[in-house]
């Protein structure tokens, strides 16, 4: 994750952080369907779990991150969410 201000320091939080971290983002050679869904899967399980997960979430949202898995929902399903907060 970017470097955080004082309003970003949930981050220091996020059970994301350390080595698991590859598994919230794709990695630079292509990856099978099957391997993305287990991946995004491994993101989503840690997610779960964290003690920030609206935090992460909402700071997606607001800056509208286009890549990886933030408060447990990937590209996709934040854009989902958007749609239907718009109405």
């Amino acid at each position: 994750m970017a470097m955080r201000s004082a309003g970003q320091a949930w981050q220091a939080k996020a059970a994301c952080r350390g080595p698991q971290s590859a598994a919230f983002f794709p990695p630079v050679h292509p990856e099978r369907k099957d391997e993305r869904i287990e991946r995004e899967t491994r993101a989503k399980q840690i997610c779960a779990g964290c003690v920030v997960r609206e935090e992460c979430l909402d700071y997606a949202i607001k800056i509208r991150e286009p890549h990886g898995i933030w408060g447990g929902l990937n590209e996709a399903e934040r854009k989902q969410l958007l749609e239907a907060r718009a109405g």
